[in-house]
């Protein structure tokens, strides 16, 4: 029914949406500029039942764009993750989707009850440019008080280690965070793609291009991924138009 290309497929990916309360100098996606919209929740959940009955999925990632300003349709899908037995539940936001210290605490309890169990926050140097420390803080306090496991994930640019101006601000953002005891992942090397490319460019040469972590291999895909328009990466369709298993089944091999 599907072809070897996906006998190692364990993990589903959906972009919430291309909306986002940042404008990071750093972002692949550019600018994210008339990026309003989400994905249908219940596509998503029928596309997590019907991919677990074919596949042993382990982790599921929500991410955006900030997936938290549709806190709905992030809690439906990660509530039909923990359905589908899918033991890694991960959600990636910058903290920032609202100002209000009531719904800040509210969405906190209920991705506690929705089941995610890996909680990625986005902060660094770039983010911090325009999102406000003070409330992401807030968030995070919250997410610990609810015992979601949570874990800085910075940017850095050129490398972790790189003494530029820009991981200079990063640690002490992060130091910020001490008194919560909030650990922190290795985030990610920024590469030149979108507006990095476009206002970073200097931090750029041969000898430190750091390619996208995130492309798939085509003969040998691991993840099944959704824009929040529903088109399925490297799938070539649409889960509006076309059932999920449909498209995986004819999946042949994308190839460049």
């Amino acid at each position: 029914m599907f072809h070897d290309y996906l006998k190692n497929l364990d993990r589903i990916e959906f972009t919430v949406t291309m909306a986002c309360t940042g404008r990071c100098k750093h972002c692949s996606e550019g600018d994210h500029i008339n990026c309003a919209g989400h994905i249908d929740a219940g596509v998503a959940v029928d596309a997590i039942r019907k991919i677990c009955k074919h596949f042993r999925i382990k982790s599921l990632m929500t991410f955006g764009g900030e997936p938290l300003l549709y806190p709905d349709v992030v809690y439906a899908i990660h509530s039909a993750a923990r359905e589908m037995n899918i033991s890694d539940r991960q959600l990636i936001t910058n903290g920032y989707f609202s100002r209000s210290e009531e719904k800040i605490s509210e969405v906190a309890r209920e991705l506690k009850a929705c089941g995610v169990n890996d909680l990625l926050l986005s902060v660094d140097a770039f983010h911090q440019e325009t999102i406000p420390l003070e409330t992401v803080l807030f968030f995070a306090e919250c997410v610990v008080k609810e015992g979601i496991p949570i874990e800085l994930s910075p940017a850095w640019l050129v490398n972790r280690d790189d003494d530029n101006p820009y991981n200079v601000r990063t640690i002490e953002i992060l130091k910020k965070f001490e008194h919560l005891n909030i650990s922190t992942g290795r985030g990610n090397v920024i590469f030149p793609e979108g507006n990095a490319l476009k206002y970073l460019s200097e931090f750029f040469d041969g000898d430190n291009m750091v390619s996208s972590p995130y492309k798939e291999d085509p003969k040998n895909i691991r993840a099944v991924s959704f824009s929040p328009n529903g088109d399925v990466d490297m799938m070539n369709g649409n889960v509006y138009e076309t059932d999920i298993i449909e498209l995986l089944s004819n999946y042949k091999g994308t190839f460049m």
